[in-house]
């Protein structure tokens, strides 16, 4: 999965994709150029099975981060988002900290407002790729349009009334048939979103925001943990049962409906990512491909339940080994073996 980091010049977006990918950004970059880099999304299940384990190798889960050119607010020019628009999740980086040494480009900090100029930057660009493509179809009317462009026309007139009224394409409720219709345009506000609030040091440790979509963290902050050795204690005294980045990879995961299920072996504990609701054949796929195709049933111990035995032998023995065929529905934290023939 790819999540874009998007925002205003010096709202804290390179900083957190160097923390996140461990990949520098370099000073000076090409105008328009984005960069791409690997977070691993630190799971304690995963420490606890190594723990448990004690496997040759640890393999977490990742995900793809993007870090998008800077937004360039109100030029007409939106090449920014086109690497945005290729992503799964977007995730826009909001200044929300006071600081006499980082200049802001609009002169002051004003969260509300860069929120508003970044909604309205996202509604403007999708509402340009609506009207051009509208326009297509207009002129092929001309020789008849097909029943396929007959529904995308349909379906992008109410579109262009949503976004034209400031509304996001993803608030109309569209089933997959009127979501086909429209998908090769990659619409930015269909997209999932998570808005980031890069906030002054003493905000971290208060409540979270009540807005299910937005989430707080302090650039500042994650920077001076990753260089403690044992942060667990400067954690606890911030208030804070985990980092920033971990509940940040965690909230996107939350936002993009996805889950983990775990390999156990002497050779590798493993995370591997699918989306909530993935019957068992298509998790395999997940392993490979093989696996999916040539699926018999898979073996499925309960994370909690493998914790509390100590082993799988032990779980087993307690009974607590299930065996599932293809229409068993992944649960987040199953612990699974699939038996397989291709």
């Amino acid at each position: 999965m790819k999540i874009a980091l998007l925002g205003l010049p010096q709202s804290g977006k390179k900083t957190l994709f160097t923390l996140l990918t461990g990949r520098e950004v370099p000073e000076h970059r090409n105008e328009g150029e984005s960069l791409e880099g690997v977070a691993q999304i630190r799971d304690p299940r995963v420490d606890v099975l190594t723990e448990m384990v004690q496997p040759d190798k640890t393999k977490y889960a990742e995900n793809k981060v993007v870090l998008c050119p800077d937004m360039s607010e109100g030029t007409g020019k939106r090449d920014w988002l086109d690497a945005a628009r290729r992503c799964d999740l977007l995730c826009l980086v909001v200044r929300d900290f006071v600081s006499e040494s980082v200049y802001h480009p609009c002169g002051s900090v004003d969260a509300a407002r860069d929120r508003r100029s970044l909604e309205t930057e996202l509604l403007l660009a999708d509402l340009e790729l609506i009207e051009k493509r509208l326009e297509r179809l207009a002129k092929d009317k001309r020789g008849g349009l097909t029943a396929g462009q007959q529904k995308e026309e349909e379906v992008l007139l109410v579109c262009r009334e949503a976004v034209e009224n400031e509304k996001r394409v993803s608030t109309l409720g569209f089933g997959e048939e009127e979501l086909a219709a429209i998908r090769s345009l990659n619409l930015v506000t269909l997209m999932p979103m998570l808005w980031i609030l890069n906030v002054e040091e003493e905000r971290v440790g208060a409540a979270e925001s009540a807005e299910k979509d937005v989430f707080l963290i302090s650039a500042l902050i994650e920077k001076e943990i990753m260089g403690i050795d044992d942060p667990d204690e400067y954690l606890a005294a911030l208030g804070l049962e985990s980092a920033g980045l971990d509940r940040l990879n965690a909230a996107a995961y939350d936002a993009l409906g996805l889950m983990s299920f775990y390999t156990v072996g002497k050779d590798e504990v493993r995370a591997w990512t699918i989306r909530k609701g993935s019957p068992a054949p298509a998790a395999g796929g997940k392993i490979h491909s093989d696996i999916e195709r040539g699926f018999i049933r898979v073996e499925v111990i309960k994370y909690d339940d493998l914790v509390a035995a100590g082993s799988e032998a032990a779980a087993k023995a307690q009974g607590k080994a299930l065996l599932k065929g293809k229409d068993y529905i992944m649960e987040d934290g199953d612990i699974c073996h699939f038996r397989f023939n291709v």
